[in-house]
C-alpha cells in the first residue's frame, strides 16, 4: 500500500509485519513487548482521547520524554487527528524550555517522569497556552496518559467514523510537527516539517541496507531529534521491531540483552567505545595484549571492496577469530550494521569497525532536511572512508561558489514557525536550502563535509581555519573528550580542551599523581607535559597555519546537562566563549605581546 503519511505505518505495518515485538521498552527490569495490533490499538484509542478532550487539527501537544513505545503511541495518536507534534528533549535548560512552550503554544503537554515534573512545575503553571499535564510514569496527583486511552475507549463508537474522516483529509503536504533545533548559537528555532519530509525521507533510505521483518534495533538517540525520530519511522516502514533503551547509561547491557540487528548512533560514542575496547586492550597480559593490538593494527588497513591481497584476508580471519569476534559480543553478538549520524565519523573508526565485520554508514543531513540529504548504502556498497555518500533519490544537491553544500527536494522544511525572515535567509527564491556547511563530492559521488560556514575563521594572517576538521584530529587522543579551536583575527590558532578525566583519572593513578580535584589535576606538572605531547603529535599532521600553538586545559567535562554541549553532543561555542572569556583572554594576550 501507498505510504504518503506517517500514521499510513500503521497500515503497512499491519498488513505485512504482525509480530509481537514490534515495539519494546524496558519496565522494572523487564522488557514489555508490544504486539502489531496492541500498538495500532494504542494509536487509535489515544486519538478518540484526544478528539473527547477537544483537541482538533492543527492544535499542538509537546512531548518532553525519554525513549520509550508511549512515545510513539502520542506521535501517531497526534498526528491521526491533524493536531501538531512538538518533541522536546529532556535535556535542555528552564530557560529553553520557557521559550519554546511560550513560542509553540501547546494546548496539552505530556511529560515522562516526576523530576522533569518538578523541573517544569513552575513553567507550566506561569504558561497561559497549556491546558493539561499528563505523564507517562504513574505520579499520585498527576493526570496519566492512560487517561486519554481510557477516556478514548470509552468514546471509541462515537469518533470512530470522525478519525476516519479526519485522516482521510490529512495531505501529505499539511504540517506534521514542529521540532526546535538544539540552538548552539542562541535560541533554538521551530522547525516546521509535514507527512511528505518525513516519509519521503523514510522511503529513500530504505534502499541501503537489506534488513527488514526478521530483525531488531536498540533505540537510544533521542526520539525528540530529528535523526532517530525518522530512522524510528524508518525502522517500522521496514517492519524491524524497535527496542527502547532504558537509558544511555544502560545502552551497553541493553545490547547484550536484545542482540540488535541494527542500531543508529552519533560518532562521539562509537570512539567511545573504540577508546574502551583499547583501553582494555592495554591492560591485558604481555602476550594476549601483543596478539590485541597485532590485530588492530591490522584492522588498520582494511580497504572497502575488497581491496586487500589474500593474504591480508587470511591474517584477517584469524584476527577475527582471536579479538574483533568478541568486540561484536560486546554490542550483543548480532550487529550487522551501524547508522552514524550526527557529526563526521572519523575514518580510523570506520575503517576499524568494518574490518571487525562491524559495517559502520555514515549519514548526513539537517532537522530543516528531515533530515537525510546523503547516506552510504550497503546494498550497493556505495561507501567510501572519509566521506558520507551518495544524494539520496528525489533530492539534489550543488556546491555554491563559496563552497557550501545547497539542498533541493521533499526533504526541504515548510519554513521556521513563526521567522519568515529567518526562513527566506536559508531558503532562496529557487528552492535551495543554505545548509550551513562547507563541502565538496568525492569521485563525482560521495558528500563529504570539512565543516560548518559559519565556524570556519582566519587569522590575522589571512589564512583560514577550519576548526571541526583540527577538533576531530584532537579527538582521537584517550586523553581528549571535548576541544574548542579559537584563533579568529589572532597570530595563530589555540585551543581549549575538556580531557577525558575518567582516562585521566586512571593514568594520574598508575603514574603515581596525588590531586585533590580536577582543578588540582589539570595544573600538575606531569599531566602539562603529556598533553603537551600529544598536542605535539597531532599537529604534525595539520597545515603550519593549522597547528595549535596554545592551549589551555578547562576542568570542566563539557555536556548537555551543564550546558557547553548542544542534545546532539555539538559544540554551543557562542557559551564556551563566555564561560572561558577570562582564559581566551590570557590566551591572546600573552599571543600579542609576544
Amino acid at each position: 500500500m501507498e505510504v504518503t503519511r506517517t500514521f499510513d505505518i500503521l497500515d503497512r505495518y499491519r498488513k505485512n509485519f504482525r509480530k509481537e515485538d514490534a515495539l519494546a521498552g524496558k519496565v522494572d527490569k523487564k522488557w514489555i513487548t508490544y504486539s502489531t495490533d496492541e500498538y495500532i490499538s494504542y494509536v487509535n484509542n489515544l486519538s478518540y482521547g484526544l478528539l473527547a478532550l477537544g483537541l482538533k487539527k492543527g492544535d499542538k501537544i509537546a512531548t518532553i520524554s525519554n525513549n520509550r513505545p508511549e512515545w510513539n503511541f502520542a506521535d501517531m495518536g497526534i498526528s491521526q487527528i491533524g493536531a501538531i507534534h512538538v518533541p522536546i528533549y529532556p535535556t535542555i535548560s528552564e530557560e529553553e524550555y520557557t521559550y519554546i512552550l511560550e513560542h509553540a503554544e501547546p494546548r496539552i503537554i505530556i511529560l515522562s517522569d516526576k523530576p522533569l515534573l518538578d523541573k517544569l512545575k513552575s513553567i507550566i503553571e506561569k504558561n497561559k497556552f497549556i491546558e493539561d499535564t499528563y505523564t507517562y510514569n504513574e505520579i499520585e496527583g498527576v493526570k496519566n496518559w492512560k487517561e486519554i486511552v481510557e477516556l478514548g475507549k470509552q468514546n471509541a463508537d462515537k469518533f470512530k467514523d470522525k478519525l476516519l474522516e479526519l485522516k482521510a483529509g490529512i495531505k501529505p503536504e499539511d504540517i506534521l510537527t514542529l521540532i526546535y533545533t538544539s540552538g548552539t548559537t542562541g535560541f533554538p528555532k521551530g522547525v516546521m516539517l509535514n507527512h511528505h519530509n518525513l516519509i519521503s525521507n523514510c522511503i529513500a533510505t530504505a534502499n541501503v541496507h537489506p534488513y527488514g521483518f526478521e530483525s531488531k534495533c536498540l533505540s537510544f538517540l533521542p526520539l525528540s531529534h530529528i535523526y532517530e525520530r525518522m530512522i524510528n519511522y524508518h525502522f517500522q516502514y521496514k517492519g524491524i521491531s524497535i527496542y527502547y533503551a532504558e537509558s544511555m547509561a544502560t545502552v551497553a547491557d541493553n545490547l547484550r540483552e536484545i542482540k540488535p540487528d541494527i542500531f543508529s548512533t552519533v560518532p562521539r560514542l562509537l570512539e567511545k567505545v573504540y577508546d574502551r575496547i583499547i583501553g582494555k586492550g592495554k591492560e591485558l597480559a604481555f602476550l594476549k595484549r601483543k596478539i590485541f593490538f597485532w590485530a588492530v593494527n591490522l584492522g588498520r588497513k582494511f580497504k572497502l571492496h575488497r581491496e586487500n591481497n589474500s593474504w591480508y584476508y587470511t591474517k584477517l580471519k584469524l584476527a577475527d577469530k582471536l579479538i574483533f569476534s568478541k568486540w561484536r559480543e560486546a554490542l550483543g553478538g548480532n550487529v550487522k550494521l551501524l547508522v552514524s549520524g550526527g557529526a563526521a565519523l572519523q575514518p580510523r573508526l570506520a575503517t576499524i569497525f568494518w574490518a571487525a565485520n562491524i559495517p559502520v554508514v555514515e549519514g548526513y543531513g539537517l532537522t530543516e532536511t528531515s533530515p537525510v540529504i546523503a547516506v552510504g548504502d550497503v546494498n550497493t556498497m556505495e561507501v567510501k572512508f572519509g566521506a558520507i555518500g551518495p544524494v539520496i533519490n528525489e533530492v539534489e544537491v550543488k556546491i555554491a561558489d563559496d563552497g557550501e553544500i545547497l539542498c533541493k527536494g521533499p526533504n526541504v522544511m515548510l519554513g521556521y514557525y513563526k521567522q519568515p525572515d529567518l526562513t527566506k535567509e536559508v531558503i532562496d527564491q529557487e528552492g535551495w536550502f543554505h545548509t550551513g556547511d562547507i563541502g565538496l563530492f568525492e569521485d563525482n559521488k560521495y558528500l563529504k563535509i570539512t565543516d560548518r560556514k559559519k565556524e570556519i575563521f582566519k587569522l590575522s594572517s589571512g589564512k583560514y581555519v577550519a576548526p571541526q576538521v583540527i577538533e576531530n584530529k584532537f579527538k582521537e587522543s584517550f586523553f581528549i573528550e571535548q576541544v574548542m579551536v579559537v584563533g579568529e583575527n589572532e597570530k595563530f590558532a589555540s585551543a581549549l580542551v575538556s580531557p577525558n578525566f575518567s582516562y585521566l583519572h586512571d593514568w594520574a593513578t598508575g603514574h603515581h599523581i596525588k590531586f585533590q580535584d580536577n582543578t588540582d589535576l589539570i595544573r600538575h606538572p606531569k599531566v602539562l607535559e603529556v598533553f603537551q605531547k600529544e598536542v605535539k603529535q597531532i599537529n604534525k599532521e595539520l597545515a603550519f597555519h593549522e597547528q595549535i600553538k596554545r592551549f589551555r586545559l578547562v576542568k570542566d567535562e563539557w555536556t548537555p546537562q551543564t550546558g557547553e554541549l548542544s542534545p546532539t553532543l555539538k559544540l554551543k561555542r557562542r557559551l564556551i566563549y563566555k564561560k572561558y572569556d577570562h582564559i581566551l583572554k590570557e590566551i591572546f594576550s600573552a599571543s600579542r605581546s609576544d
